[in-house]
């Protein structure tokens, strides 16, 4: 008996062994670990890795020749332009295959055109670019490329969804816009003036307002302005501290609005506007925590429960459901294809389902959008409305407001795809 537990022992070590000399399947992340933004950067690294864990925990990424652990490398863009396209050198350099990245549309858009020229030169080492968070419609649209993948729901999407909540509020008469100067800040007001016309053309625009990206320290000029205008409704595409800084100033200087953001629940936005945020302020996502059926045990509640366990401290709790999404199918793509290789795994993606017990996904083979659900949740006191989880520790969760399933999120695309891949 006891030479057989030796016996079991000892292959247990053999395969343990086998599968860390396993070659490793690396995904190279290009994101801004320092600067402005570096708690949005941090953020992402903490949703893949988690996703990456939950793949690994399972053997790692079956391939003929074995199992494989899925490894990721990060690259600190500095949230810039030119030092995105020094880190994807250094990505290509390496030979890795799947490069992510999102925080930044302008820098997505400046990739996408890196990732065509390199493809086109080195046929041999060729990078597949998976996008969780960078939502200019231009990217599925217009500047649509064989080999990037966006696995987030664009600002056209998002956007129809906060105008659907607005659409049924009648005492929203008077709206301001405002957002951070670049490509990504201006489609947003585009697309909200766009679908403000056609939904509630009743409704005035009071302010159209642009601010220097991650340069503003104090928006107390940008809320003075708000109020002047009268404004009973706000309007906002901004993310990380542009987001958390805009909040807090209309909390300190008692704005009375709804805000309709993009990522009103996260990176520290629901602590910093307290009280005032609740019943107004409102985020569009694909799931949040309290979407979920309304118990401890529902897969939706246990998979946030499961994050948590691996990031307690309450500055870490933001979980995107989109990166596990992108991992996953990822991965079912590498083992339906059984290689490493950027051409045969985007023809995998092409026109990809994923599903689990609360979400449900496919990747649009036409412009290699994904179309998924999407939330519109209102902020509320954790305590008295009864929320199973509250955000980042704050005592504020979200409520889900409306539900729009797959088949009402998708919009119409101008993608032409060139598909000339050899």
């Amino acid at each position: 008996m006891q030479s057989k537990k030796i016996l079991v022992a000892a292959l247990i070590w053999f395969a343990g062994s086998l599968a860390h000399s396993a070659e490793a399947i690396r995904i190279g992340m290009i994101e801004g670990m320092s600067g402005a933004f570096a708690n949005a950067g941090e953020a992402v690294a903490r949703n893949l890795q988690f996703a990456i864990a939950t793949v690994n925990a399972r053997g790692g990424v079956r391939l003929p020749d074995g199992r494989h652990p899925l490894v990721l490398e990060i690259f600190d863009n500095k949230q810039g332009v030119e030092e995105s396209l020094m880190e994807f050198k250094r990505l290509t350099d390496k030979h890795i295959a799947f490069m992510a990245q999102g925080n930044s549309s302008a820098i997505a858009s400046a990739l996408v055109a890196a990732v065509e020229r390199h493809n086109q030169r080195v046929p041999g080492s060729r990078v597949l670019f998976l996008n969780y968070s960078a939502v200019d419609p231009a990217l599925t649209n217009e500047k649509c490329s064989y080999w990037h993948f966006r696995f987030d729901a664009n600002a056209d999407m998002r956007m129809h969804a906060l105008t659907e909540v607005i659409k049924g509020d009648t005492r929203a008469q008077r709206v301001y816009l405002i957002g951070q100067d670049y490509s990504f800040g201006r489609m947003v007001a585009q697309t909200a003036r766009s679908q403000l016309a056609h939904k509630r053309p009743d409704m005035l625009i009071v302010g159209d307002e642009l601010h220097p990206i991650g340069k503003v320290k104090d928006f107390a000029p940008y809320i003075a302005k708000i109020k002047a205008s009268g404004a009973d409704t706000v309007i906002t595409g901004n993310w990380g501290n542009d987001l958390t800084l805009l909040v807090k100033a209309a909390k300190e200087f008692g704005l009375n609005a709804k805000f309709y953001t993009f990522y009103g629940n996260s990176l520290g936005a629901p602590a910093a506007i307290g009280d005032a945020g609740v019943d107004k302020v409102r985020a569009v996502a694909e799931w949040h925590p309290n979407a979920g059926a309304g118990t401890m045990q529902s897969p939706s509640d246990q998979f946030y429960q499961g994050f948590r366990q691996r990031y307690p401290q309450a500055k870490d709790d933001y979980l995107l459901l989109r990166m596990h999404v992108m991992i996953e199918m990822l991965v079912t793509a590498i083992e339906k294809v059984g290689k490493i290789d950027a051409d045969a795994v985007a023809q995998a993606l092409e026109g990809a389902h994923y599903r689990n017990a609360f979400h449900d996904a496919t990747m649009r083979a036409g412009d290699h959008q994904l179309i998924q659900p999407l939330y519109v949740s209102v902020m509320r006191k954790q305590v008295t409305d009864g929320l199973r989880f509250d955000n980042e520790g704050s005592g504020y969760g979200f409520k889900t407001e409306l539900y729009l399933p797959t088949g009402k999120t998708a919009l119409p695309s101008s993608c032409r795809m060139r598909r000339t891949t050899h």
